[in-house]
């Protein structure tokens, strides 16, 4: 039994990997940027889990959103730039949602 490895194919397959990872985590992070410099800052209420390793608590959530709320004040930027950065954001996660969509197209249709 001779078993042979087509090596073009593999690094094929590891550059779209590679670079569908960095474009889902690139745009993932640009829209996060756009979005705390169009003043929205995304504030997650913690989970309590059973088995959880750190569990914020309500104080401590009530400060995170506080400051959040500080930070939205204190943008430099004209309502119009905030609106154009909000934009730009939703632009970024479509981007995120168009790649991860390409990946499963091209697992499911194999091209």
């Amino acid at each position: 039994m001779n078993v042979s490895i087509d090596w073009t194919a593999f690094l094929h397959v590891f550059a779209v990997a590679l670079s569908g990872a960095v474009l889902v985590v690139g745009f993932y992070a640009l829209g996060l940027r756009l979005m705390v410099r169009a003043g929205r800052v995304p504030v997650v209420t913690p989970a309590e889990f059973t088995d959880a390793i750190a569990v914020i608590s309500e104080k401590q959530a009530r400060r995170r959103a506080k400051a959040a709320a500080k930070a939205a004040k204190k943008n430099p930027l004209t309502p119009t730039q905030k609106r154009v950065a909000l934009i730009g954001a939703y632009a970024a996660f479509g981007l995120c949602a168009l790649a991860v969509l390409a990946g499963i197209v091209l697992i499911v249709v194999g091209a």
